[in-house]
């Protein structure tokens, strides 16, 4: 219903520029002739007040002398003034501004203070801001070039979004050569207010933008990150290029997991889960600029090669095996098409050798063949320019055979001058080129990795059942009490009694605090024992000599009690020691010693981690990294990124692992961080797996105090879901009902209620007809961003089955402070009160939200939700733009 809170900033009507000049090189006046010179078609207006004109153009002293409104300001004025700017910008009602200026922050006291002024100037006027120090953005379609670049853009498909103004002019004229156009160019600079969010909000809803490249320095709002992210890789390719891969200021490593873990690899994690693709160098990034500009995309992960020399063609396979692209099996049809059109001696497999000697007929024929071949996904085109070669010829014959398939085909001209002509034959028919075999197969893979990675993007994990409820209650008292107590490690039994209360199977640790306490308890568990020391400074216990295992006597208990406390104190005197912690001895044949970590990543949050475990983690460094919350899909995956996950099925003569045990292990770890804001990190080191299950051994969690907030997920990059709004109730008739979050796997019971649906009430909800309602539609209901959008349905259950009576949902708008609403009863169930229920449940989750406002559009002619909206306090106004709808809204 509202716009974009960016439209202004994206298509302004007007702009005023601060800091024009007459100085030939100064940034205010390369914005200003940008904007001019470049043909922006909205007004300009100059404000500097030491002139009264530029270029024959009035200028202007301030910004109360500007004759007209304002949609955009762009300040590149010196940084004492800007908060003044803003103010009179404010007070003409001027909602967004591109700070150009610099001197806003990093190690000057005055600077921050600057950027604290501007951003309540801002906030005080609900006005936007981009930058400060920033280049700018361009928006070629609208001729809006409001950046201080020597270089401009041509239209296109491409949106690009850069904390680095320089990288922004480095691609700018890159672009030029390679005739690659954008939809829009970004510089974001300090980003003190519009971040990435806000950005990928609006290139996931921009009709111009075909797909984004993101280069990433730093992350600040991790929710509203993750969350833009993935509203925009549903519906078009993002490749991010980040710096910083190896920062040497990361936390201290207190725990096996933080020492295995980096910020990259979460980074990695966090990418993967928002069904990205990330490019690790400049050159790189490039490739998939260009690919992506290209518009192909793959089916598979099969990959063809034609080339006319045998070497670059086993680099192309080496890099293709390096990177999991599988060499495509052509077809028998294709051989035979292929030895029909090349000499004898060509290699009658994939790589497909043309031979020294190729001429532009047999590349022509070759990419025909390759082509058609289904299976066949992707086609790497290789020329090396020798002697009998014509490359331009080549280049020709390739772009013709190349007409009417879909399928990507990808360059590789190696070297320079003899192949210019070539490579410029190939920007002007937008085909993705290459100067090396690496680069071209890299490219390839950016395609299927963005396919593979969609898998990942639309896992929405849920509860695990009603069968195994965990005790959140009694798990969160535990940690509580430790708090009070002004501790922040659990002691091994703590730490087990939370993973019990998870379900998460453990052997029983029982403290000791004397020999002879030691003793009553080995005799009451019975021999063996383990004797484990039990101090909170303690993080690593067998560095120590604090375990002992197969303790088999009473003896050998005291004993050992009085030799592992001398052990322990001479090796760490200052630790403080309460005694120890005695188990019985666990033995499994066929265990596989196992980990499974979670640590607090400063920027996205909770982290969990799988791989081998054991005393030498470190040295293995076996690990993979992801984001919570997970379901069964994300699990297995994480089991499988692992070098461990080899030894995990029949080996020799020891039988597979229970993976369902192992999955629901990893499921339950997500749910209890879901659930337990306090818990900062936590080792289960080693979960012993077997073909009888799994079993922790030995576990360590350290907590803290969570931030207060109203959003009980707020220390989540994503949000879980959200069962806490899991409710029953009982109609007027007595009929036991169910009010719940949709779920991913409500999918069938969901396309069963809108095509069970009357015409009449179906077009009330959709305005459009069941054929209009396509599939992927119908999916995507079920499938939500929690953090942005939610969806109550109002379920009956029989004989084990569920079915859905109505649904409610609402959709945050880009103000982030209102919502738009949406809801639909089935005819058969309509008129017993399932409508208002669902109406103040959602209306309660969202103001539990921090929601301020609830709106929606009902047809003049839905009397019965008309009603149900004025029974509901909602105030009701006739549309401007449509007498036949009536604008309904209501204050939280």
């Amino acid at each position: 219903m509202s716009q974009h809170y960016l439209d202004k900033l994206f298509a302004p009507g007007s702009i005023a520029v601060f800091g024009a000049s007459e100085r030939p090189d100064s940034v205010g006046t390369l914005i200003y002739r940008n904007l001019r010179d470049g043909g922006f078609q909205g007004r300009l207006y100059p404000v500097n007040p030491k002139y009264a004109s530029l270029d024959g153009q009035p200028c202007y002293a301030s910004m109360a002398e500007l004759p007209g409104p304002v949609d955009l300001a762009v300040i590149a004025t010196p940084a004492v003034t800007v908060a003044d700017i803003l103010e009179a910008c404010g007070t003409r009602g001027v909602r967004t501004a591109i700070l150009i200026s610099a001197g806003f922050g990093g190690g000057d006291e005055s600077g921050r203070e600057r950027k604290e002024a501007v951003l309540q100037v801002a906030a005080r006027y609900r006005m936007r801001l981009l930058g400060p120090n920033c280049l700018g953005l361009i928006r070629p379609s609208l001729n809006l070039n409001a950046t201080f670049s020597k270089n401009s853009a041509r239209p296109g498909g491409l949106a690009l979004v850069s904390q680095s103004g320089a990288l922004c002019t480095a691609i700018l004229d890159w672009a030029i050569v390679h005739d690659v156009g954008f939809s829009t160019l970004v510089s974001l600079g300090d980003a003190a207010d519009i971040d990435f969010g806000d950005l990928l909000d609006y290139l996931a809803q921009d009709s111009q933008t075909r797909s984004i490249l993101l280069y990433i320095e730093g992350i600040r709002d991790a929710r509203r990150f993750m969350s833009g992210l993935r509203s925009a890789a549903r519906m078009k390719p993002v490749i991010v290029l980040k710096s910083g891969r190896h920062s040497e200021g990361s936390r201290a490593a207190l725990t096996h997991t933080g020492a295995l873990i980096g910020a990259d690899d979460v980074f990695d994690a966090a990418l993967q889960r928002a069904g990205v693709v990330r490019a690790m160098s400049i050159e790189q990034w490039f490739a998939a600029a260009q690919l992506l500009a290209s518009e192909d995309r793959v089916s598979g992960n099969r990959l063809a090669i034609v080339t006319n020399g045998g070497g670059p063609g086993v680099m192309a396979v080496d890099r293709a095996m390096d990177l999991g692209v599988q060499l495509a099996q052509l077809a028998p049809a294709t051989i035979e098409a292929l030895e029909a059109a090349l000499p004898d001696h060509w290699s009658h497999a994939n790589p497909v050798d043309l031979l020294g000697d190729a001429g532009a007929e047999r590349y022509g024929a070759a990419v025909r063949a390759c082509l058609a071949d289904p299976g066949v996904d992707g086609l790497l085109v290789m020329l090396t320019p020798q002697a009998m070669t014509d490359p331009s010829a080549c280049a020709e014959a390739v772009i013709a055979a190349r007409q009417g398939s879909h399928k990507p085909v990808l360059l590789c001209w190696m070297g320079e001058e003899q192949v210019r002509v070539a490579h410029e034959l190939f920007a002007r028919h937008h085909m993705p080129a290459f100067g090396s075999p690496e680069s071209s197969v890299e490219a390839f893979a950016y395609l299927t990795r963005f396919q593979q990675n969609q898998q990942w993007l639309t896992q929405v994990p849920t509860p695990l059942g009603r069968r195994s409820e965990p005790d959140i209650e009694g798990a969160r008292l535990i940690i509580e009490s430790v708090l009070a107590e002004g501790r922040t490690v659990l002691g091994t039994a703590e730490s087990k009694a939370i993973l019990h209360a998870f379900a998460i199977p453990v052997t029983q640790s029982i403290e000791c605090h004397s020999a002879n306490d030691a003793l009553v308890v080995a005799e009451s568990i019975g021999y063996p024992v383990v004797m484990k020391i039990s101090s909170a400074d303690i993080t690593h216990k067998s560095d120590v000599g604090g375990v002992r295992l197969n303790i088999g006597s009473a003896q050998a208990v005291r004993i050992t009690y009085n030799e592992m406390l001398e052990a322990v104190r001479a090796k760490y005197p200052e630790a403080r020691i309460g005694g120890v912690t005695l188990e019985p001895m666990y033995s499994s044949r066929h265990g596989r010693e196992l980990l499974v970590g979670v640590i607090r990543d400063p920027v996205f949050g909770p982290v969990i981690s799988f791989g081998a475990g054991g005393v030498e983690v470190e040295i293995l460094r076996d690990r993979a990294v992801a984001l919570p919350p997970l379901n069964t899909f994300l699990a297995r995956k994480a089991i499988e990124q692992t070098r461990i996950a080899r030894l995990l099925g029949e080996f020799r003569d020891m039988p597979a692992i229970d993976m369902e045990a192992l999955v629901q292990v990893l499921r339950r770890v997500s749910e209890m961080i879901c659930e337990l804001p306090q818990i900062r990190a936590m080792d289960i080191n080693p979960l012993i797996a077997d073909a009888r299950g799994v079993i922790a051994l030995d576990a360590r969690i350290e907590v803290q105090r969570p931030h207060l907030s109203l959003d009980r997920y707020s220390h989540m990059a994503i949000h879980p879901y959200p069962k806490h709004l899991v409710s029953s109730c009982q109609l007027a008739d007595g009929t036991d009902i169910t009010i719940r979050p949709i779920r991913p796997e409500d999918a069938g019971i969901e396309q069963s209620f809108v095509k069970a649906l009357s015409s009449q009430s179906r077009y009330f909800r959709f305005m459009r007809s069941l054929n209009e309602l396509t599939q992927e539609m119908l999916v995507r209901f079920t499938q939500l961003d929690y953090h942005r959008e939610l969806a109550l349905i109002a379920v009956l259950e029989q004989d084990g089955r569920e079915t859905e009576l109505g649904v409610a949902r609402y959709i945050i708008n880009p103000d982030g402070q209102s919502c738009e609403f949406a809801l639909v009863v089935a005819d058969a169930w309509q008129g017993k009160g399932i409508g208002s229920r669902l109406m103040q449940a959602l209306m309660e989750a969202a103001r539990q939200r921090g929601l301020a406002e609830m709106e929606g559009e009902v047809l003049a002619s839905n009397h019965n939700m008309l009603h149900l909206m004025a029974s509901l306090d909602f105030s009701l106004h006739t549309s401007s733009e449509d007498p036949g709808v009536k604008l309904v809204s209501k204050e939280l």
